[in-house]
């Protein structure tokens, strides 16, 4: 039996990069899936390249209403909720704490945090007992990076509330648990703004210090979300597992 047989996934962000690559494994291994990312015309595109039972909706982390949306139409159509995957996530061009500006601070932190906040809040009460709530998080809440303060605060941030949501959720059996990916092949880095020989120079910067020497790929996080979904996780509660080539142990 394939390990996500007739369970429901709701992937946030899911037009690209890890939520993408995260929702067709989840969808070859059995599992339902509610793609949701902010642009429409992105998910139509990547509709065309997925194959199983899945339905896509137009949200915004950012906004309740959206929220409030994105799990209304996945109840209507499939019923329940097994797998919260809190996928959304956004970094902007590097910046020094000397020039952070209220927009930059409320623009991250209203994505990274208060987004997933607001999904759970809608999502909690249909996720089945037993079922799972899965964060993508980041090892900046492990080191040090210039520039990206207010980023990993959100992600420092988001590792607090996974905490106190396992604790909150134990008595219905819900696992919550975080993948922190360390340097990924993902959209995300062309979105910081930077000029394209800048963006090279500082991802050839995060490989050499990753001990395999490389980026990882959206597959290879999507394996470890698809490990911490399934019953071959069942026994592994509120940890936070980092997927980086060995960067936050070396």
């Amino acid at each position: 039996m394939k390990k996500l047989h007739n369970k429901v996934a709701v992937i946030t962000g899911a037009n690209s990069g890890i939520g993408l690559a995260t929702a067709k494994l989840y969808l070859q291994e059995g599992a339902k899936v509610v793609l949701s990312g902010r642009r429409q015309e992105a998910l139509d595109e990547v509709s065309e390249t997925l194959v199983g039972d899945f339905i896509t909706v137009t949200a915004d982390v950012a906004k309740p209403e959206d929220n409030k949306r994105l799990i209304k139409e996945a109840i209507r159509k499939y019923g329940k909720i097994d797998i919260l995957f809190l996928n959304a996530g956004v970094v902007l061009r590097p910046t020094p704490t000397h020039e952070i500006t209220e927009a930059h601070y409320e623009e991250i932190f209203n994505i990274n945090v208060k987004g997933p906040i607001l999904a759970i809040k809608e999502a909690l009460p249909h996720i089945n007992d037993e079922g799972t709530i899965l964060f993508n998080n980041s090892v900046v809440t492990h080191r040090a990076f210039d520039g990206l303060a207010i980023y990993s605060a959100t992600k420092g941030a988001l590792r607090a509330y996974q905490r106190v949501l396992t604790s909150e959720v134990k008595s219905r059996s819900i696992r919550v648990n975080s993948i922190s990916p360390g340097p990924i092949t993902t959209p995300i880095f062309s979105k910081m703004g930077l000029p394209k020989d800048v963006s090279e120079e500082m991802g050839k910067g995060f490989a050499s210090q990753v001990p395999l020497g490389r980026f990882g790929t959206p597959e290879e996080i999507a394996k470890s979300a698809l490990f911490l979904a399934s019953d071959d996780a069942s026994y592994i509660n509120g940890i936070e597992l980092e997927v980086d080539g060995g960067m936050t142990q070396v």
